[in-house]
């Protein structure tokens, strides 16, 4: 059988006959050339041959395409991609960590997906639908396995569970399993792309617009890679039930398996998902959670010139980001952190201390300072519980991250006569 090297590698008829031109006293280096020629695997070479040699369009265009990712020129500064935007951010905090173009509206492809998988695990959550519930494939939702269109190979006028409908949402990035539970949900996908709107408004995605359920090209289907990033790390949050299938390499169905495009679930044990896209008009897009001893980041990657770039760029930000931060705790959870005065209360005082545990994501070796900023006039009666004010952490004088503080007791309010009492200390200044 004879071997036939990929298109883009072939040379090219004209420098071939030049080269043989340049040689014709040379017999014996002709037949060669001829027989390499026939077998498919002929490259000039400078060595042998006089003239000068063309590259091929495919390796001009090669040398011409840069790096996609490179250093920063910044010591200890995030990699400079070659990507239309991306983010990294910390999951605990939403913190950003660093970006490029994180709010500029772009295709997002089928990172529109992660919209319609957390409504279908939403209704799953609230009791909406069920996870055995059966969902019908209509001719609208149909993939008809043209090749140009990423599909679940949902067969025409079946049914489907809500659960497998879900997985080839996710794992296999299926337009028919999109379309058909949008349908089912909404009654139609325009239904649908209003839900869609309307939750990503709730979540603070300013600069999200929702066209349909997929991610196919419309000129008003945007998303920024900061809304991308909130939208995952709702689903981290708020999906935990769900969220191990955006892990999940491979599922099969009607005994077709598809493989998850997200490399990194291949390579690199620390991801655990989210989701991949891809159209024309997009690029490649790549939105990627990681943790690492004990700390999440989220990467988002929008507008790659490939699936190797996508990949590398991401590997390239888990890096850095992992390398550079490190989660602190400038205070205890049961810490006093201030005492606030209270007006009118049987007590003048309450002790005011964190809400929850608060933990931030620095970078490492960074010292931190915090600060009470308690509530001004604070009167009885204060429940237990009550946010009476918040705590600045800082770094060299700037604002790193903040935390409410509420009060650590109950403070009742205080009879008529302390209360007039107090009246007159107050005016009195006293």
């Amino acid at each position: 059988m004879n071997s036939r090297l990929p298109a883009e590698s072939a040379p090219e008829p004209t420098s071939v006959f030049l080269s043989l031109r340049t040689v014709q006293a040379n017999r014996s280096l002709i037949l060669s050339a001829v027989l390499a020629i026939a077998a498919g695997g002929f490259v000039p070479s400078t060595a042998s041959f006089a003239a000068p040699q063309h590259a091929s369009k495919a390796a001009q265009k090669k040398a011409a395409t840069p790096p996609s990712v490179t250093p920063s020129a910044e010591p200890g500064g995030p990699p400079v991609l070659a990507a239309k935007a991306w983010l990294v951010m910390d999951y605990d905090s939403g913190q950003v960590l660093a970006s490029e173009n994180a709010d500029e509206p772009l295709p997002p492809a089928s990172l529109t997906k992660m919209m319609t998988s957390f409504l279908v695990e939403q209704s799953i959550r609230t009791g909406k639908l069920k996870q055995d519930d059966l969902v019908s494939v209509s001719e609208n939702a149909w993939c008809r396995g043209s090749g140009t269109e990423s599909c679940m190979y949902l067969p025409l006028n079946s049914q489907a569970k809500v659960i497998d409908i879900l997985r080839g949402i996710i794992v296999q990035s299926g337009n028919d399993a999109s379309k058909a539970i949008a349908e089912h949900i909404a009654g139609t996908e325009d239904n649908f792309a209003t839900l869609m709107n309307a939750e990503a408004k709730r979540l603070g995605m300013t600069q999200t617009h929702f066209v349909n359920a997929t991610g196919l090209p419309d000129p008003a289907h945007k998303a920024s890679a900061r809304d991308l990033a909130v939208l995952a790390r709702a689903i981290i949050r708020d999906s935990a039930d769900f969220y191990p299938i955006y892990a999940e390499r491979e599922f099969t169905f009607n005994k077709i398996k598809q493989g998850n495009r997200n490399a990194l679930l291949y390579t690199d044990p620390t991801v655990d998902g989210l989701k991949t896209g891809h159209t024309q008009e997009a690029g490649y897009c790549l939105v990627t959670s990681s943790k690492r001893n004990g700390m999440r980041l989220i990467t988002v990657i929008l507008n790659a010139n490939s699936m190797q770039a996508r990949a590398d760029q991401t590997r390239a930000l888990l890096s850095w980001g992992f390398s550079r931060f490190e989660k602190a705790t400038p205070i205890q959870p049961d810490a006093q952190v201030a005492l606030a005065k209270v007006s009118f209360g049987k007590a003048d005082t309450v002790p005011a201390v964190l809400g929850a545990p608060w933990t931030i994501t620095v970078p490492k070796g960074q010292k931190l300072e915090t600060a009470a900023q308690l509530n001004a006039d604070l009167e009885a009666p204060v429940a237990k519980g009550a946010v009476i004010g918040k705590v600045v952490a800082t770094s060299g004088g700037k604002p790193v991250a903040e935390a409410p503080l509420v009060a650590q007791a109950d403070v009742e309010r205080a009879g008529f006569l302390l209360r007039a009492w107090q009246h007159l200390l107050r005016l009195f200044g006293k």
